[in-house]
């Protein structure tokens, strides 16, 4: 049987953190308000540390520049609120701040980390390299005067390394945290899928063997109402007879039909352990059939039924049973004949024949599904179950199944 598809985890087929993360409905969290504001911080106090320092270095910067280089670098720490929607565009407009600006540079330090965190290296790549050349650029026009060229654009560039290595590995702890959790959703939603199917496939097999059981019942009722009705006149004795095995069968009719509604109801788990029978009650069955006025010529050739493995012994009475519901629905007053026979490593046959009906069918409903529970009892078993119609109207229903031969103990 194949296995319906497990649920997807919600943000499955999306590609990991490639979206912007405050939340599915787009308002920040108090964790995303605290992580933005201390990232705001950082960023100011970084760039007002590399802003006064230039400052202060001989020769001092001039007071257009220092405005331009003070306002820009207030405009990129405020855009830091956009970073995690727009982390790469952020990323390139630091960078390009950062070309002649010290006050952008802890904001851009932090875009740079957000792109690493929330973007594809190849996205990475690209912004990564627009700011290294906005490093060359900037100590190109503003030399360090305790450091050489070379010397300074290399501790930049270390620095830009390290963010975005320390973004990347963020990035990839996230990814496996989110892995395994999708993982243990996905686990968890199958689990619970084989759950359900045991439970309504256990349903389905104890609701097959109460349609077993209440379609024989019911027969019964019908075949002694019918004959009450149609024969007014019968002995007090003879009516007394029927209306007891009426007033039984519909007792144990009403207490099975109470078993499935609360099988079905409370699941398999709960159900009372109800005793199932076996070939060895085949007897008790035909006995009671026959009290109801069916006629059966039996011929049961198995040595020892008891012998038989549970579930071959309890196929085999649910498709007598069956067949012998059948014959009194649709061919009653006809003698049936009934044949069971088999051994250890041949297999148990059971062959049920009866001839077209005597009298008018009883008229009790039936889905036409029984015959099709039993072909499928049989095929689950491992056997097989044919039914025909002959030329001369006759019903014959055969089935076939295993009984494996006793393994002996091979002498040491």
């Amino acid at each position: 049987m194949s296995q319906p598809s497990a649920p997807t985890p919600a943000g499955a087929g999306r590609p990991v953190l490639e979206r912007w993360a405050p939340g599915e409905s787009g308002r920040r969290t108090a964790r995303d308000w605290t992580v933005d504001v201390a990232a705001f911080v950082l960023a100011l106090g970084f760039g007002a540390f590399a802003f006064g320092s230039r400052l202060a270095q001989p020769g001092g910067v001039p007071d257009g520049l220092a405005t331009l280089d003070l306002v820009g670098g207030l405009v990129c720490c405020a855009l830091l609120w956009w970073r995690r929607r727009f982390p790469a565009a952020l990323a390139l407009l630091t960078g390009l701040f950062g070309a002649y600006s010290d006050m952008a540079s802890g904001a851009g330090l932090v875009a740079l980390f957000t792109v690493a965190v929330h973007r594809r290296w190849q996205v990475v790549a690209g912004v990564v390299a627009v700011n290294l050349v906005s490093v060359l650029v900037y100590y190109r026009a503003r030399p360090d005067p305790d450091l050489g060229y070379v010397a300074a654009a290399t501790v930049a560039a270390s620095v830009v390394a390290a963010v975005v290595a320390w973004g990347m590995f963020v990035r990839a702890r996230r990814q496996l945290i989110q892995s395994l959790r999708e993982r243990a959703q996905r686990a968890e939603a199958e689990q619970a899928q084989r759950v359900e199917q045991a439970r309504e496939t256990e349903r389905t097999r104890i609701a097959r063997e109460m349609h077993d059981v209440l379609a024989h019942r019911i027969t019964l009722l019908s075949l002694h109402a019918g004959a009450l009705e149609f024969r007014p006149d019968a002995p007090p004795d003879e009516v007394a007879r029927a209306a007891g095995v009426i007033r039984e069968s519909a007792r144990q009719a009403l207490q099975e039909l109470r078993e499935v509604i609360g099988v079905l109801r409370a699941g398999p788990e709960d159900a009372a352990g109800r005793p199932q029978p076996t070939l060895a009650d085949l007897p008790a069955l035909l006995e009671e059939c026959r009290r109801a006025g069916t006629r059966i010529r039996s011929d049961v050739r198995v040595a020892d039924p008891s012998a038989l493995p549970l579930a071959t012994g309890r196929n085999a009475y649910r498709i007598v049973q069956e067949a012998l519901t059948n014959a009194r629905k649709h061919a009653p007053g006809a003698a049936v004949d009934l044949v069971v026979a088999g051994a250890p490593g041949e297999g148990l046959r059971v062959r049920v024949s009866n001839p077209p009906a005597v009298s008018a069918p009883l008229g009790v409903p039936g889905g036409g599904t029984g015959l099709v529970g039993l072909a499928e009892r049989a095929a689950l078993a491992g056997g097989r179950l044919e039914h025909e119609v002959g030329a001369d109207g006759r019903f014959r229903l055969s089935a076939h199944l295993p009984w494996p031969a006793p393994v002996t103990a091979v002498p040491s």
